[in-house]
């Protein structure tokens, strides 16, 4: 079976990135002309493997919850006996939108101290809105044929929504989920201001220091592993059309 040559170049990109991650000093030559003053060119403070790592866990535990909760509101708000509730939800998942990041940060901190806490607090606001309005838009525009058919089946509203509604809906909702998962891998670099485990910590080293090369590390790998992740959810999505038998539907 042939490779496409989108595919060998992803392939050849997470090599290189698990290469830089597991033997960062290899790749300090080319990095070196971006120092001054003999500095260091690799991040020597903290283990880039170990941050990348606590990097994406703090951004899938705040990614899955604000999935969990963005759809569950979705799926409330599309229910005959839920639409009330669609202006309150809709305030809710705008929150994060409302407020920057480094604002939810500042008044998340004296709640909750400092590290990890206050970071999952703003990705989690942050990331419920485009899960929320991708999911209602999946929800919202089944092909009437379909829904007919399965009401003349005797399905229970139940049964269509997890047999049918969801399934059709998904490729849309995980393109949602994608976007929230994009815009929290970016957004937890500035959870290392308030003392939290992220890549943020190399690019705010080497802002400190003068460092270009700790700067371009940091983004270089944030940057990297959000075309992986964006793949991934692609592959699933398209993955999905042909389950839902949509071809390529998108989101």
């Amino acid at each position: 079976m042939r490779l496409s040559a989108a595919l060998v170049l992803r392939l050849a990109l997470a090599g290189l990135l698990v290469a830089f991650l597991t033997m960062p000093q290899r790749f300090a030559p080319l990095l070196r002309p971006l120092t001054q003053n003999d500095a260091p060119a690799i991040y020597a403070q903290g283990d880039l493997l170990g941050l990348t790592l606590q990097h994406l866990q703090t951004v899938a535990i705040a990614t899955a919850a604000a999935t969990l909760v963005a759809v569950l509101l979705a799926i409330l708000v599309t229910r005959p006996g839920g639409r009330d509730f669609l202006p309150l939800s809709r305030s809710v998942v705008n929150v994060g939108q409302t407020f920057p990041p480094v604002a939810v940060l500042a008044l998340a901190v004296p709640a909750v101290g400092f590290g990890e806490a206050p970071t999952l607090i703003a990705l989690f606001l942050y990331g419920l809105l485009p899960i929320f309005e991708n999911t209602m838009t999946g929800l919202t525009t089944l092909p009437p044929a379909v829904m007919e058919a399965a009401r003349g089946t005797g399905m229970t509203n139940a049964q269509r929504l997890w047999r049918v509604e969801l399934p059709l809906a998904l490729p849309v909702i995980l393109a949602g989920i994608r976007l929230s998962a994009i815009i929290g891998l970016a957004t937890a670099t500035i959870g290392s201001t308030v003392a939290a485990r992220t890549l943020g910590e190399v690019i705010i080293a080497g802002l400190l220091s003068n460092n270009l090369a700790y700067i371009v590390q940091g983004g270089l790998i944030v940057a990297v592993l959000a075309v992986l992740i964006s793949d991934a959810f692609g592959t699933a999505e398209r993955f999905a059309a042909r389950r839902a038998g949509q071809g390529g539907r998108k989101g």
